[in-house]
């Protein structure tokens, strides 16, 4: 889940890799380091247990037109300087930065030791440069083929080397591309890193290795030299400004109108519909963390409008399952480089169960591996924790359930209907943005919240904990409101927030029976109600009004105040909203 970036060109590379690497900090920012071959052929380099813009800050010159780059997510090794990379060798001769995981680095680092190399860091990742100086006998691609011909695991390098004036690049497993002008070459872990600078990538497969000389770039795979298509990205730079927001969460936020009619403009042109075979008996949704959160909604929509049966999977549980039954596989994943989800699709694949990715960039590895992709045309999400893009999956998952012959006809046509009044209303719940905040300002003095909700919206209240404890670091869960009973309301105190989502369907009244019995208990209850609620103020301490909708569709309407409710509660309490800790965007470890 690192980030890693290199550049080779006409330009002082010191300036152009950290200015990518500033916008891989999504991808781990617990420390940073850069390393430049200057024009003695000397390898300098620089780094720090810091986030970028202080490495910048400390940074020496470091002049050169070639280098390498990276901002770490830690997973061998507390962030301290030893364990930044780039790592060298002993001699200093070699330079590598790595994003992935080396399973079997145990055995090789005391292989090494064994023969009289040094070891200063905790990482997996040192002991690549130590094996391309132990390979290197004047053939900088061949002493990286052997390297990689001994690691396993996942990886995505980038080798810099005082001998030759190349750049090596190696993938399996983590995500890697190559961007493209006619007088500079870019390699980065995502193309949010580079688009600034070019919107012509090369995308990396499993097994590839690149050789980078000025104008030239030659890829092998496993030795055999092949032709890697030049694609455009469908990205523009303005879309990874923060422009006059305060942060990327709070503009990605307010993007969502946009995005919703991008995504449903960009999907009627096709067959959204998820069944790539005719009938479908039993089907499938994997995904992890907030594509999780989606694909249950997506469940609740699959089985009430066509009376398929539906299960949702954690890929990270899937992953450990002996027995699959499945006629075909709905993959969600934002990124498209989601390791867990990948490890799923290979094993659907090699038994055959179809899979159609939705996923938000173009050229992923889930895209290329799945039999179909629907892209969700939510534009590039810098800030960790996901918004637009869940939002523009519910788009697309209610579209490919739309889509599908067995919906009545008449529903189909209400529910696009509707669908399409989305923009407007959502511009209207941002109208009312202050009393979310006034919430927010109670919340902020807790350290424990829940959420809870029924039917269709149950969903909502476990991704509305889950924004609000990733970026506000309080304690918070979300529970189907009539289990608080069998258990949870051992939890509540007197005054502990309670977020109840509460939709005019057929779950209303029980709802208010679960408010009803949260407030005997002295807890403080604040609703989400339609705007026509004239009831719910009766119970409730505090209400949002949401603008109404069909009951269906409110999971949409109900998401979003709860996004800003975790996002202005994290702002009173002074937390890093776009860089929570510990965590990163596109999680590329299992």
């Amino acid at each position: 889940m690192c980030g890693i970036v290199g550049y080779v060109g006409q330009r002082q590379a010191k300036d152009i890799l950290l200015d990518c690497l500033g916008r891989l900090e999504y991808r781990g920012y617990d420390s940073s380091g850069i390393a430049i071959r200057d024009s003695n052929n000397d390898i300098n380099s620089y780094k720090d247990a810091v986030r970028v813009a202080t490495l910048q800050e400390n940074a020496p010159p470091l002049n050169g037109n070639m280098g390498i780059a990276h901002t770490r997510w830690a997973t061998h090794g507390p962030p301290t300087m030893v364990n930044a990379h780039p790592h060298l060798d002993c001699t200093g001769k070699f330079a590598v930065v790595h994003n992935g995981v080396i399973a079997n680095f145990q055995k090789i680092k005391d292989l090494l030791i064994a023969e009289g190399h040094t070891i200063v860091s905790e990482t997996d990742t040192e002991v690549i440069p130590h094996l391309i100086e132990k390979y290197y006998n004047g053939n900088l691609e061949e002493a990286v083929q052997n390297t990689i011909n001994v690691l396993t695991g996942s990886y995505s390098i980038i080798v810099l080397s005082q001998y030759e004036s190349k750049l090596i690049v190696a993938k399996n497993g983590s995500p890697l591309v190559i961007g493209i002008t006619e007088s500079d070459k870019f390699i980065s872990s995502d193309v949010p890193a580079i688009i600034k600078y070019t919107d012509r990538v090369i995308y990396l497969e499993d097994g590839d290795l690149g050789v980078i000389v000025g104008d030239n770039i030659r890829i092998m795979n496993y030795g055999k030299e092949i032709e890697r298509k030049e694609q455009q990205v469908g990205w523009c730079k303005e879309e990874i400004q923060k422009e006059d927001y305060e942060h990327f969460m709070l503009k990605e936020i307010h993007e969502q109108p946009r995005v919703i009619t991008n995504t449903i403009l960009e999907n009627v042109k096709f067959n959204t519909s998820f069944a790539m075979d005719g009938v479908v008996q039993d089907l499938g949704i994997l995904a992890c963390g907030t594509s999780y959160n989606a694909g249950l909604i997506g469940e609740y929509i699959i089985e009430e409008l066509t009376g398929i049966p539906t299960r949702v999977c954690f890929a990270s549980e899937f992953n450990h399952r002996r027995t699959v039954h499945l006629d075909e596989a709905i993959i969600l994943t934002q990124s498209g480089e989601t390791a867990d989800v990948l490890t799923a699709m290979k094993t659907l694949k090699s038994l055959g169960v179809k899979t159609l990715a939705v996923t938000n960039v173009p050229g992923s590895t889930a895209s290329r591996i799945a039999d179909r992709t629907i892209f969700i045309k939510a534009g590039p999400e810098v800030s960790v924790a996901a918004t637009k893009s869940f939002v523009a999956q519910l788009i697309v998952l209610y579209q490919m359930v739309l889509s599908h012959p067995s919906v009545d006809p008449a529903m189909r046509k209400l529910l696009r209907a509707e669908l399409n009044q989305l923009p407007r209303k959502v511009e209207q719940l941002f109208e009312s943005e202050s009393q979310i905040v006034e919430c927010a300002k109670y919340i902020s003095t807790y350290e424990d919240a829940f959420f809870i909700g029924r039917g269709i919206n149950y969903p909502v209240a476990l991704e509305g904990a889950l924004k609000l404890k990733e970026i506000s670091y309080i304690h918070a869960e979300g529970f189907a409101a009539g289990e608080l009973k069998h258990g949870p309301f051992a939890l509540l105190s007197k005054g502990v927030p309670v977020i109840a989502i509460t939709a005019q369907d057929a779950n209303y009244e029980a709802m208010l029976i679960s408010i009803k019995e949260v407030k005997a208990r002295d807890a403080y209850v604040i609703a989400l109600a339609n705007e026509n609620d004239e009831i719910i103020g009766k119970f409730a301490d505090k209400v949002l009004k949401i603008p109404n909708t069909h009951k269906l569709l409110s999971p949409l309407m109900n998401t979003i105040p709860l996004q800003l409710l975790a996002y202005y509660t994290a702002k009173f309490r002074g937390c890093p909203i776009d860089f929570p800790r510990n965590l990163a965007k596109s999680v590329t470890v299992e």
